[in-house]
């Protein structure tokens, strides 16, 4: 029986498009070949690329609205570099929630003058930062819509009248949202979509080509969207991975229903958390992630116990991030809902043990 998967990435996926990879790893399109050896621009794959960049479009309800979706590699901390050096002319302005965050603004400091609205660095990232102000005169305003690490998510994004750029690398295709209001987004694969490998980003094209600076073409958002993605060898199996978890959503009811399921975990394990009184959350109750929930045990002598229970019930990936310690479930949309109930009992077996 497959273990309970809630590692922070790569990701879960769903069973089918597991069993679907396989095959096409033997035998892709029944044409007797490998889908990982096959050319990059044969027809197949070619149709796999346009399928999935169709199929993000249209689960984010941005067909026709002027955006591209385009597969490029380098993961989301490539995106911290390509983004200030495609829209960065003068200064930008950042939200620092967390590490990733913090990543972004190092990067982007490179490139011109970078100004901190926020941060809730020195609580260590516990909670999202709100009221603050938002720059008028800036070319754009980056922020990371759900924390990994630390199981912060944003629930309102701000408004404003400049570009808003997000990390959505482990929330994307998780809820309900006004997409339109992003001017770009970008997601590795492996925290919700597919393997490691292939990131996805979604732009919308005004925004592009208003820097000054000379732009190498492997950084160049324009040269990948006239390449549709093809500019160099594209990582085949990520992207034809993401395409099948991409259909698989699509076939499930997309977002909307997605979000309910969603939803519903994170219940189960938050309240759990809230009555167990051995256990203690780690983020601000009102600013908890949906896909990653943070937790710890408040007697550290019941941890030796507490793990010999989830390795019996076939629990794994559930240790928090080195620099927070305690437990972290991450709950991306192919966890089943069983999964969770089956670490609830185990925090609920633990109770009754002591």
């Amino acid at each position: 029986m497959k273990k309970h998967n809630f590692s922070a990435g790569p990701c879960i996926l769903p069973q089918s498009v597991i069993e679907q990879a396989a095959t096409a790893i033997l035998n892709f399109n029944n044409d007797n070949l490998s889908l990982i050896e096959i050319s990059h621009r044969s027809k197949p794959f070619v149709a796999v690329m346009d399928k999935a960049c169709k199929l993000a479009l249209e689960i984010l309800d941005l067909e026709n609205k002027g955006y591209k979706a385009i597969f490029l590699q380098g993961g989301a901390s490539m995106q911290f570099l390509m983004v200030a050096y495609n829209l960065l002319e003068k200064k930008a302005a950042y939200l620092d929630t967390g590490t990733w965050a913090n990543n972004a603004i190092k990067e982007a400091k490179n490139f011109g003058q970078v100004i901190e609205v926020a941060s809730s660095k020195s609580q260590k990232y516990n909670y999202i930062p709100k009221n603050f102000t938002i720059p008028t005169d800036v070319d754009y305003f980056h922020v990371t819509s759900n924390n990994t690490i630390f199981g912060t998510q944003i629930k309102e994004f701000p408004k404003s009248n400049v570009s808003l750029i997000c990390d959505m690398s482990s929330d994307i295709f998780s809820r309900q949202l006004d997409f339109s209001k992003f001017d770009l987004i970008y997601a590795g694969a492996q925290k919700n979509m597919g393997p490691a490998g292939a990131t996805l980003v979604v732009i919308k094209e005004e925004i592009l080509g208003k820097v000054s600076r000379a732009i190498p073409s492997i950084l160049d958002y324009k040269v990948h969207i006239s390449k549709e993605s093809m500019f160099n060898t594209p990582p085949v199996f990520s992207v034809y991975v993401s395409m099948l978890t991409l259909e698989w959503l699509k076939n499930l009811g997309g977002i909307p229903f997605i979000e309910t399921v969603n939803n519903q975990k994170a219940a189960l394990i938050y309240n759990e958390i809230d009555r167990n009184p051995l256990f203690v959350g780690f983020a601000a109750k009102e600013d908890r992630s949906v896909m990653n929930a943070t937790f710890n045990l408040i007697d550290e002598s019941l941890k030796s116990t507490f793990e010999t229970l989830l390795n019996e019930a076939g629990i794994s990936g559930l240790s928090g991030h080195r620099s927070v310690g305690g437990y972290r479930a991450s709950m991306y949309n192919a966890l089943p809902l069983y999964s969770v109930q089956a670490l609830v009992d185990v925090m609920q077996e633990l109770e009754r043990s002591f």
